[in-house]
Protein backbone atom coordinates (compact mmCIF):
# COMPACT_ATOMS: atom_id res chain seq x y z
CA UNK A 1 0.00 0.00 0.00
CA UNK A 2 1.37 3.37 -1.02
CA UNK A 3 2.33 5.61 1.89
CA UNK A 4 0.29 8.79 2.11
CA UNK A 5 2.10 12.03 1.34
CA UNK A 6 1.20 14.78 3.75
CA UNK A 7 0.95 18.33 2.51
CA UNK A 8 2.87 19.57 5.58
CA UNK A 9 3.71 18.24 9.00
CA UNK A 10 3.42 20.04 12.33
CA UNK A 11 6.44 19.28 14.50
CA UNK A 12 7.90 20.84 17.66
CA UNK A 13 11.34 21.04 16.09
CA UNK A 14 12.03 23.85 13.69
CA UNK A 15 14.98 25.79 12.42
CA UNK A 16 15.77 28.97 14.29
CA UNK A 17 15.56 31.15 11.18
CA UNK A 18 12.45 29.77 9.54
CA UNK A 19 9.93 32.14 7.99
CA UNK A 20 8.49 29.22 5.99
CA UNK A 21 7.34 31.32 3.04
CA UNK A 22 6.06 28.24 1.22
CA UNK A 23 3.59 27.47 4.01
CA UNK A 24 2.62 31.13 4.37
CA UNK A 25 1.82 31.17 0.65
CA UNK A 26 -0.56 28.23 1.16
CA UNK A 27 -2.30 30.28 3.84
CA UNK A 28 -2.34 33.45 1.74
CA UNK A 29 -6.16 33.64 1.90
CA UNK A 30 -5.95 33.72 5.69
CA UNK A 31 -3.26 36.41 5.48
CA UNK A 32 -5.53 38.52 3.26
CA UNK A 33 -8.42 37.97 5.69
CA UNK A 34 -6.34 39.21 8.64
CA UNK A 35 -5.17 42.23 6.64
CA UNK A 36 -8.79 43.15 5.90
CA UNK A 37 -9.69 42.61 9.56
CA UNK A 38 -6.90 44.93 10.72
CA UNK A 39 -8.01 47.66 8.31
CA UNK A 40 -11.76 47.44 8.97
CA UNK A 41 -11.85 46.93 12.74
CA UNK A 42 -9.44 49.72 13.79
CA UNK A 43 -11.97 52.54 13.39
CA UNK A 44 -15.17 50.48 12.95
CA UNK A 45 -17.07 51.99 15.89
CA UNK A 46 -15.64 55.50 15.70
CA UNK A 47 -17.43 58.67 14.62
CA UNK A 48 -14.79 59.91 12.18
CA UNK A 49 -13.64 56.46 11.03
CA UNK A 50 -10.87 56.50 8.38
CA UNK A 51 -10.58 60.28 8.72
CA UNK A 52 -8.29 59.58 11.67
CA UNK A 53 -5.70 58.47 9.10
CA UNK A 54 -5.65 62.11 7.94
CA UNK A 55 -6.22 63.91 11.24
CA UNK A 56 -3.41 62.31 13.25
CA UNK A 57 -0.43 63.26 11.03
CA UNK A 58 -1.84 66.72 10.25
CA UNK A 59 -2.44 67.69 13.88
CA UNK A 60 0.92 66.26 14.95
CA UNK A 61 2.68 68.26 12.23
CA UNK A 62 0.92 71.45 13.33
CA UNK A 63 1.94 70.90 16.98
CA UNK A 64 5.55 70.13 16.02
CA UNK A 65 5.66 73.26 13.84
CA UNK A 66 4.37 75.45 16.67
CA UNK A 67 6.54 73.96 19.42
CA UNK A 68 9.82 73.03 17.74
CA UNK A 69 9.96 75.39 14.76
CA UNK A 70 8.32 78.53 16.13
CA UNK A 71 8.89 78.40 19.89
CA UNK A 72 12.16 76.43 20.10
CA UNK A 73 13.48 78.03 16.89
CA UNK A 74 14.79 74.82 15.31
CA UNK A 75 15.46 75.55 11.66
CA UNK A 76 14.62 73.52 8.56
CA UNK A 77 16.47 75.59 5.97
CA UNK A 78 14.38 76.79 3.03
CA UNK A 79 11.94 73.92 3.56
CA UNK A 80 8.57 75.01 5.05
CA UNK A 81 8.51 73.82 8.65
CA UNK A 82 5.11 72.16 8.31
CA UNK A 83 6.21 70.11 5.29
CA UNK A 84 9.49 69.22 7.02
CA UNK A 85 7.63 67.91 10.06
CA UNK A 86 5.03 66.10 7.95
CA UNK A 87 7.80 64.21 6.13
CA UNK A 88 9.32 62.99 9.39
CA UNK A 89 5.95 62.04 10.88
CA UNK A 90 4.90 60.12 7.76
CA UNK A 91 8.01 57.94 7.89
CA UNK A 92 7.91 57.58 11.69
CA UNK A 93 4.24 56.57 11.80
CA UNK A 94 4.75 53.54 9.58
CA UNK A 95 7.61 52.26 11.73
CA UNK A 96 5.70 52.95 14.94
CA UNK A 97 2.49 51.26 13.73
CA UNK A 98 4.44 48.16 12.68
CA UNK A 99 6.18 48.07 16.05
CA UNK A 100 3.16 48.60 18.28
CA UNK A 101 0.91 46.41 16.14
CA UNK A 102 3.20 43.38 16.25
CA UNK A 103 4.36 43.81 19.85
CA UNK A 104 1.14 42.25 21.17
CA UNK A 105 0.93 39.33 18.74
CA UNK A 106 1.03 36.46 21.25
CA UNK A 107 -1.08 37.99 24.01
CA UNK A 108 -3.62 39.54 21.66
CA UNK A 109 -4.18 36.34 19.67
CA UNK A 110 -3.74 33.68 22.36
CA UNK A 111 -7.35 32.56 21.93
CA UNK A 112 -6.87 31.85 18.22
CA UNK A 113 -3.41 30.33 18.61
CA UNK A 114 -4.68 27.91 21.26
CA UNK A 115 -7.46 26.50 19.09
CA UNK A 116 -6.24 26.13 15.52
CA UNK A 117 -2.96 25.77 13.68
CA UNK A 118 -1.67 28.17 11.04
CA UNK A 119 1.75 29.77 10.51
CA UNK A 120 2.05 32.13 13.46
CA UNK A 121 4.16 34.57 11.45
CA UNK A 122 1.02 35.44 9.48
CA UNK A 123 -0.20 37.61 12.37
CA UNK A 124 2.72 40.10 12.50
CA UNK A 125 2.97 40.02 8.69
CA UNK A 126 -0.70 40.97 8.36
CA UNK A 127 -0.15 43.95 10.67
CA UNK A 128 2.84 45.13 8.63
CA UNK A 129 0.97 44.78 5.33
CA UNK A 130 -2.22 46.46 6.57
CA UNK A 131 -0.18 49.38 7.85
CA UNK A 132 1.05 49.91 4.30
CA UNK A 133 -2.43 51.19 3.47
CA UNK A 134 -2.27 53.72 6.30
CA UNK A 135 1.21 54.69 5.17
CA UNK A 136 -0.09 55.15 1.60
CA UNK A 137 -2.88 57.44 2.82
CA UNK A 138 -0.52 59.55 4.91
CA UNK A 139 1.99 59.63 2.07
CA UNK A 140 -0.75 61.01 -0.21
CA UNK A 141 -1.33 63.80 2.33
CA UNK A 142 2.38 64.60 2.26
CA UNK A 143 2.40 64.62 -1.56
CA UNK A 144 -0.65 66.91 -1.59
CA UNK A 145 1.00 69.54 0.63
CA UNK A 146 4.26 69.03 -1.28
CA UNK A 147 2.54 70.00 -4.54
CA UNK A 148 0.84 72.94 -2.82
CA UNK A 149 4.16 74.41 -1.69
CA UNK A 150 5.64 73.87 -5.15
CA UNK A 151 2.72 75.72 -6.76
CA UNK A 152 3.10 78.73 -4.46
CA UNK A 153 6.76 79.00 -5.44
CA UNK A 154 8.70 77.29 -2.64
CA UNK A 155 12.14 76.04 -3.70
CA UNK A 156 11.72 72.33 -2.95
CA UNK A 157 12.32 69.28 -5.12
CA UNK A 158 13.22 65.61 -4.69
CA UNK A 159 16.54 64.18 -5.87
CA UNK A 160 17.78 60.98 -7.52
CA UNK A 161 17.95 59.25 -4.16
CA UNK A 162 14.16 58.99 -4.41
CA UNK A 163 14.88 55.72 -6.26
CA UNK A 164 15.76 54.28 -2.84
CA UNK A 165 12.21 54.91 -1.58
CA UNK A 166 11.11 51.21 -1.75
CA UNK A 167 14.25 50.20 0.17
CA UNK A 168 13.50 52.71 2.92
CA UNK A 169 9.91 51.44 3.24
CA UNK A 170 11.26 47.88 3.47
CA UNK A 171 13.73 48.91 6.19
CA UNK A 172 10.96 50.59 8.19
CA UNK A 173 8.87 47.42 7.95
CA UNK A 174 11.75 45.11 8.89
CA UNK A 175 12.76 47.22 11.90
CA UNK A 176 9.20 47.53 13.18
CA UNK A 177 8.46 43.85 12.53
CA UNK A 178 11.72 42.58 14.06
CA UNK A 179 11.52 44.71 17.20
CA UNK A 180 7.79 44.01 17.54
CA UNK A 181 8.32 40.23 17.39
CA UNK A 182 11.01 40.47 20.08
CA UNK A 183 8.74 42.46 22.39
CA UNK A 184 5.78 40.17 21.68
CA UNK A 185 7.83 37.16 22.74
CA UNK A 186 8.99 38.81 25.96
CA UNK A 187 5.50 40.03 26.94
CA UNK A 188 4.31 36.42 27.28
CA UNK A 189 6.32 36.29 30.53
CA UNK A 190 6.86 39.93 31.43
CA UNK A 191 3.57 41.88 31.26
CA UNK A 192 5.31 45.12 32.26
CA UNK A 193 6.69 45.43 28.74
CA UNK A 194 3.17 46.07 27.42
CA UNK A 195 3.03 49.30 29.43
CA UNK A 196 6.62 50.16 28.61
CA UNK A 197 6.15 49.95 24.82
CA UNK A 198 3.93 53.03 24.59
CA UNK A 199 6.18 55.08 26.87
CA UNK A 200 9.42 53.95 25.18
CA UNK A 201 8.01 54.60 21.70
CA UNK A 202 7.25 58.21 22.61
CA UNK A 203 10.81 58.72 23.86
CA UNK A 204 12.28 56.95 20.84
CA UNK A 205 10.58 59.44 18.53
CA UNK A 206 12.69 62.29 19.95
CA UNK A 207 15.93 60.29 19.94
CA UNK A 208 15.20 59.49 16.27
CA UNK A 209 15.19 63.20 15.32
CA UNK A 210 11.58 63.17 14.08
CA UNK A 211 10.55 66.73 15.09
CA UNK A 212 13.92 68.27 14.12
CA UNK A 213 16.80 67.63 11.75
CA UNK A 214 19.90 65.62 12.59
CA UNK A 215 22.05 68.70 11.90
CA UNK A 216 20.09 70.73 14.48
CA UNK A 217 20.41 67.92 17.04
CA UNK A 218 24.18 67.79 16.57
CA UNK A 219 24.39 71.58 16.78
CA UNK A 220 22.22 71.99 19.90
CA UNK A 221 23.48 68.97 21.90
CA UNK A 222 26.89 67.98 20.47
CA UNK A 223 27.72 65.88 23.53
CA UNK A 224 24.76 63.60 22.70
CA UNK A 225 25.19 63.61 18.93
CA UNK A 226 26.26 59.95 18.99
CA UNK A 227 22.81 58.97 20.32
CA UNK A 228 21.21 60.42 17.18
CA UNK A 229 23.83 59.41 14.63
CA UNK A 230 24.04 55.76 15.73
CA UNK A 231 20.28 55.39 15.96
CA UNK A 232 19.31 53.48 12.77
CA UNK A 233 15.81 54.96 12.86
CA UNK A 234 17.35 58.43 12.62
CA UNK A 235 19.02 57.31 9.39
CA UNK A 236 15.61 56.26 8.04
CA UNK A 237 13.89 59.53 8.96
CA UNK A 238 16.77 61.68 7.73
CA UNK A 239 17.08 59.65 4.52
CA UNK A 240 13.34 59.96 3.82
CA UNK A 241 13.53 63.74 4.22
CA UNK A 242 16.69 63.96 2.12
CA UNK A 243 15.32 62.11 -0.90
CA UNK A 244 11.94 63.91 -0.87
CA UNK A 245 12.96 67.43 0.17
CA UNK A 246 16.64 67.42 -0.81
CA UNK A 247 17.44 68.61 2.70
CA UNK A 248 19.23 66.76 5.46
CA UNK A 249 22.27 64.57 6.09
CA UNK A 250 22.67 61.47 3.92
CA UNK A 251 25.69 59.18 3.72
CA UNK A 252 26.02 55.79 2.08
CA UNK A 253 27.63 54.57 5.28
CA UNK A 254 24.53 55.54 7.26
CA UNK A 255 22.27 53.94 4.65
CA UNK A 256 24.16 50.63 4.68
CA UNK A 257 24.29 50.69 8.48
CA UNK A 258 20.49 51.09 8.68
CA UNK A 259 19.95 48.39 6.03
CA UNK A 260 22.17 45.84 7.77
CA UNK A 261 20.68 46.69 11.16
CA UNK A 262 17.11 46.23 9.89
CA UNK A 263 17.90 42.82 8.38
CA UNK A 264 19.75 41.62 11.50
CA UNK A 265 16.98 42.90 13.80
CA UNK A 266 14.36 41.11 11.72
CA UNK A 267 16.30 37.83 11.82
CA UNK A 268 16.81 38.12 15.59
CA UNK A 269 13.12 38.85 16.05
CA UNK A 270 12.22 35.85 13.87
CA UNK A 271 14.47 33.54 15.91
CA UNK A 272 12.95 34.69 19.21
CA UNK A 273 9.42 34.53 17.75
CA UNK A 274 9.88 30.96 16.47
CA UNK A 275 11.36 29.84 19.77
CA UNK A 276 8.57 31.41 21.83
CA UNK A 277 5.64 30.10 19.77
CA UNK A 278 6.42 26.51 20.83
CA UNK A 279 5.43 27.00 24.46
CA UNK A 280 3.99 30.50 24.88
CA UNK A 281 0.45 29.20 25.37
CA UNK A 282 1.52 27.81 28.78
CA UNK A 283 2.68 31.20 30.08
CA UNK A 284 0.54 33.84 28.35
Amino acid sequence: MKQEEWLYEITPKRKLIDLNLKEIWRYRDLLILFVKRDIVTVYKQTILGPLWFFIQPLFTSVIFTLVFSNIAGLKSGVIPSFLFNLAGITAWNYFRECLTGTSNTFRGNAGIFGKVYFPRAIMPLSVTISNLLKFGIQLSIFIGFYLYYVLIGKDISPNLYLLLFPVYVLMMALMGLGLGMCISAFTTKYRDLTVLVGFATSLLMYVSAVPFSLAEAIKKVPELSWAFQYNPITQLIEGFRFMTLDYGMFTWGGFIYALVFSIVLFLVGLIIFNKTEKNFIDTV
